[in-house]
């Protein structure tokens, strides 16, 4: 067998793009899982890459912005290499401004005119004339952003599987690293308890999702978040409405009455749903470390023992550009882990 240069422990959206980006490096890399690709919250449904408000910004709020602007040329080369569409376009998002509110979307267009260097506009328009999908906005205003895109979670993981395979990499059922050379753990929420209990403090928990996918064409239209539900039309016919944010639940993948409430959220807002057939409900546990940052750095007190992990609602917008920061890391020993980032 080849020693590896590296093993990564996850086979989810941090784990398979670190993946791609060490093997393109020239790295030798195993990549494991216990239960297969993307066989947690990275196979989920959503896929909405997008921004932080335009106001009070700060150095987390610019890498995401920098990242969000990078996702296009990254996705792009990924399907190149694999030969497989990962459902990625920057297509805009549509939000109704609240009743009341309208002063303060305006600031926000302000701030964005200041803060996105021209690279993606945040504008403030009546509702009639906005783009994509009719949607119930009582203000009768909306916010039309064009920095946000989506992808597709489940063809974005076998795009990136896809390439990671061309240039070589090795991929394994099992949840045992190879000896002797460095791993890196992206292992979500469960990968969240085992440092937490190895450290003997908290970092981290899950946070459990629920989503469903309706049949409805609308593969050109923005997307739409209205009162912190997302509904995001893919290439493939469907459109997916998410998600749930659930602390304490019973089982991590078991669907509940809290599915159908979205469901009937998204037809209310969107009346082009009211008769599309839901074509499959879908739950799983998104890692969320107790900093809302996504953690990244070498696991204290283990030799070559790195962490990738804490995604949770901003994982596929930023696991490219952290995969860099990562493969610096732990290929080339250079520490550019921002303080915001860091374990």
């Amino acid at each position: 067998m080849t020693m590896a240069d590296v093993t990564i422990m996850g086979a989810g959206i941090f784990g398979l793009a670190l993946a791609y980006v060490c093997a393109k490096r020239g790295a030798q890399v195993h990549l494991l899982d216990a239960r297969g690709l993307g066989a947690g919250s990275s196979g989920g449904l959503v896929g909405a890459l997008a921004p932080h408000v335009p106001e009070n910004w700060n150095a987390k709020k610019a890498f995401q912005f920098d990242a969000l602007i990078k996702a296009t040329d990254f996705w792009r080369v990924v399907a190149a290499c694999a030969g497989v569409d990962p459902g990625y376009a920057r297509l805009g998002r549509v939000q109704p401004v609240p009743e009341g509110k309208l002063e303060l979307a305006r600031a926000r267009e302000a701030g964005a005119n200041a803060l996105w260097q021209g690279a993606a506009e945040w504008r403030v328009l009546r509702s009639d004339s906005a783009p994509g999908l009719a949607i119930h906005a009582p203000s009768g205003w909306v916010v039309h952003d064009t920095l946000t895109a989506r992808l597709h979670p489940r063809q974005a993981g076998r795009a990136l599987f896809g390439a990671f395979q061309a240039l070589g990499g090795k991929f394994s059922i099992g949840d045992r690293p190879q000896a002797d050379v460095p791993v890196v753990w992206a292992t979500g929420y469960e990968g969240l308890a085992d440092l937490s209990r190895d450290l003997g403090v908290a970092v981290g928990s899950g946070v459990k999702g629920q989503a469903a996918l309706l049949g409805h064409a609308a593969p050109d239209a923005p997307q739409i978040f209205a009162d912190g539900l997302h509904i995001v039309p893919h290439g493939d016919g469907t459109i997916a409405v998410g998600s749930t944010s659930e602390r304490e639940f019973e089982a991590p993948d078991i669907v509940d009455a809290q599915c159908d409430a979205l469901i009937a959220r998204a037809r209310a807002v969107c009346p082009a749903l009211a008769q599309a057939p839901v074509l499959e409900r879908w739950a799983g546990v998104r890692p969320r470390a107790g900093t809302r940052a996504p953690l990244l750095g070498a696991w204290p007190g283990k030799a070559d023992t790195f962490v990738f992990n804490g995604g949770f609602k901003i994982g596929f917008a930023m696991a490219p550009v952290l995969a860099e920061l990562m493969a610096d890391l732990v290929l080339e020993g250079v520490d550019n882990v921002p303080a915001a980032f860091r374990l």
